[in-house]
């Protein structure tokens, strides 16, 4: 692996690897698989999969039907609303571009993402049918992305390494707050996001800095959560 000199975001010169085509495809594709847009979703696949007796309140004489209904719900709330509000900004030209790589890009969808996540957190919290470690994830989930936007004023924190420092609180979360046996999917999910980390890297899409402070928003946020509604 060679290195190449280039300028950072302050204008400075520094030395940084040069990856191989091939490695950069395959950590293109890995960030797309792995975009936080997809957590939300993929909790409530999994959770409905694996403690589905927690969503008993969501079953009725149709069950397939209600849980439907909350896989749209979440896909709606997490990658539907985001993309379009995007796409609208993209179109208004208040983005440079989709992939949101400047600080300035990521304003519009921090402030839609807030919206969006307080508006599941306040909905699912009034219902009182979700248990309280989801609705808390989802309140985690609003605190981490606030916390990001303020963040991204001095640095741009990777929203990848935020959501699934998310998944890794919550997992934490069901261990130490309700005494679940998580170890084996705790495992996995350190395994996923260190590559997800690295493929980020690769990309020379963030700084290391803007990795670790975005695993430490995630993972904090959610344990706050779960302190605050769980307890």
């Amino acid at each position: 692996m060679q290195e190449q000199a280039v300028l950072d975001r302050n204008g400075n010169m520094r030395l940084e690897p040069e990856f191989p085509k091939s490695m950069k495809s395959l950590a293109l594709v890995i960030s797309y698989l792995s975009h936080p847009l997809f957590i939300p979703l993929l909790v409530t696949f999994l959770i409905l999969g694996s403690i589905p007796e927690y969503m008993v309140a969501f079953k009725s004489l149709s069950k397939r039907f209600d849980f439907d209904m909350l896989y749209f719900r979440v896909a709606i709330i997490s990658i539907g609303f985001p993309i379009l509000t995007l796409l609208l900004a993209k179109a208004l030209k208040f983005v440079s571009s989709v992939q949101m790589k400047t600080q300035r890009d990521r304003i519009i969808p921090y402030v839609a993402m807030i919206t969006y996540y307080f508006w599941a957190f306040y909905t699912f919290q009034q219902e009182g049918r979700a248990p309280k470690f989801y609705t808390a994830f989802f309140l985690g989930v609003f605190i981490s992305v606030s916390i990001s936007f303020i963040t991204n004023n001095f640095i741009k924190t990777s929203m990848h390494t935020v959501g699934w420092g998310g998944v890794i609180g919550l997992l934490l979360s069901l261990m130490w707050g309700m005494h679940m046996n998580v170890s084996v999917p705790l495992v996995i999910t350190f395994f996923v996001a260190g590559i997800v980390a690295t493929s980020r890297l690769v990309l020379a899409a963030h700084e290391p800095r803007e990795i670790y402070i975005g695993f430490l928003i995630g993972i904090l946020s959610q344990l706050v959560a779960c302190w605050i509604l769980v307890k």
